[in-house]
């Protein structure tokens, strides 16, 4: 059923975006956005909303927002939280987003992602982003390794990411995708909350 509503609320946005130089029509494949398995996933996985995160390392508001939204997720216990790293801001937001993805294939994303986001301001070095993975504990000898070796996989769900950021016609960061809603601004988790109860809501209707 809330796969049904964002459908729905897609196709009110406008199911066929205009991307790229080109305007290319790209068709929104909400499978895709909802259910990319190379995806983060975070929160409860088999919860009953879920919401899609797009942000940027490099984000000031995309850091405001995110441990309100992780604080509400663990609170509420059946929310599933979709991570797109959508790395817009610049190069050193690209070399973060690898950082944190790397990070997955040793299970260890959600530190990397969280250590990101803790840091102030909106212009942090790629040194600064590689000392602050390390200081989460995440196994740097084997993080290097897996981006030689996933490089390719990492660099086709940027993408990806970017591609469905496009197509959605998205203007910036963070946007959250939460049932039929689209936020683009951050909210505390109260916010979050009652964004998720109205999901709910109308679920049941």
């Amino acid at each position: 059923m809330i796969h049904r509503r964002l459908m729905l609320h897609l196709t009110g946005l406008g199911l066929l975006a205009l991307t790229g130089a080109g305007a290319a029509r790209a068709q929104v494949d909400v499978k895709a956005i909802l259910d990319d398995p190379e995806a983060p996933v975070g929160g409860d996985p088999k919860g009953d909303v879920t919401i899609v995160a797009f942000l940027d390392y490099n984000c000031p508001f995309c850091k405001k927002a995110t441990p309100e939204l992780d604080a509400m997720a663990r609170r509420d216990g059946h929310v599933r939280l979709v991570y797109k790293d959508w790395p817009i801001l610049s190069q050193t937001s690209v070399h973060g987003a690898k950082l944190a993805l790397a990070a997955g294939y040793q299970g260890r994303y959600g530190a990397a992602h969280a250590a990101l986001m803790a840091m102030s301001g909106r212009r942090r070095t790629e040194d600064d982003m590689t000392q602050a993975v390390a200081a989460a504990g995440v196994d740097m000898t084997r993080l290097q390794a897996d981006l030689d070796a996933h490089d390719a996989e990492i660099t086709a769900l940027l993408k990806r990411n970017g591609e469905q950021a496009d197509a959605l016609g998205l203007q910036g960061t963070p946007v959250f995708l939460v049932g039929p809603y689209k936020i683009a601004q951050p909210l505390d988790r109260d916010g979050f909350a009652k964004v998720v109860a109205q999901v709910r809501a109308g679920a049941r209707r």
